[in-house]
């Protein structure tokens, strides 16, 4: 399969490239993460646009992303707005959700957006359409803060956003047991060799799941999440033992 090149970062080749995410409230938070987060050796950033105070007025998003690519440089930054339904800080209404990624698409600051398959069809289909007429990619993702699917319905998830257009499937899930930490790897290396034909992000969440962090080269996931301060979900490592873990497992491969 052919990686998805972002500002020249190849997701999808090579070691899995590292994605820290900024949480700020307010600008002058977000624009400090993203001061720091440019010293440590991400390879993206993901700014999780539900944590904004000012999430809900678009000159203002606009703005603070225009900063924050200031700010980043050459560094590929992913817009994401993680609902509460899927572990996010907040709700919004579909039509608002829709409208804030593709304006954030259109914007001319952003690389890549996320938007959750379970918005609907339609809605995945209307984002990833106009983040594609401007070069934007688009993540489609699933999150599951309360258990792990079997495999055949994560495997089925993943071809579905697949069917859909998006750049690069995504799901996240939840581990009871060791056991499920297996089921998320096994789905993430059948869907890898079988039916992708483009690079996947799978991981197990927690402290039972953060081998799934690390070990995404040996089973087909793309891309990690690190932290580099506050962590926007259960079981991220911070970037420094992350990127030595990676390096080191892929030396040995």
């Amino acid at each position: 399969m052919d990686p998805v090149a972002v500002r020249g970062v190849k997701i999808g080749e090579g070691i899995p490239k590292i994605c820290v995410p900024i949480v700020g409230r307010t600008r002058e938070e977000i624009l400090e993460s993203g001061k720091n987060i440019s010293t440590v050796g991400a390879d993206i950033v993901e700014w999780r646009a539900d944590w904004y105070e000012d999430a809900a007025t678009f000159e203002r998003v606009k703005e603070t992303a225009r900063q924050l690519r200031d700010v980043l440089g050459g560094i590929p930054v992913l817009f994401t707005f993680r609902t509460a339904g899927e572990g996010g800080e907040r709700a919004l209404e579909k039509d608002v959700y829709i409208e804030l990624n593709q304006k954030a698409a259109k914007s001319g600051y952003i690389d890549m957006v996320d938007v959750e398959a379970l918005a609907g069809d339609e809605a995945v289909t209307a984002v990833i359409k106009a983040a594609h007429e401007c070069g934007v990619k688009v993540v489609v993702s699933n999150h599951d803060f309360q258990k792990t699917p079997e495999k055949e319905e994560i495997v089925s998830r993943l071809r579905r956003m697949q069917e859909l257009g998006a750049d690069i499937p995504k799901i996240a899930v939840m581990p009871q047991n060791r056991k499920d930490v297996l089921t998320l790897l096994a789905a993430t290396e059948e869907m890898y060799s079988k039916y992708a034909d483009r690079p996947i992000i799978t991981m197990s969440m927690a402290g039972t799941g953060v081998i799934s962090r690390l070990c995404g080269e040996v089973f087909g996931s793309a891309l990690t999440f690190g932290a580099a301060g506050k962590a926007s979900a259960p079981g991220q490592m911070e970037v420094e033992n992350l990127k030595k873990v990676l390096s080191l497992l892929h030396e040995s491969l």
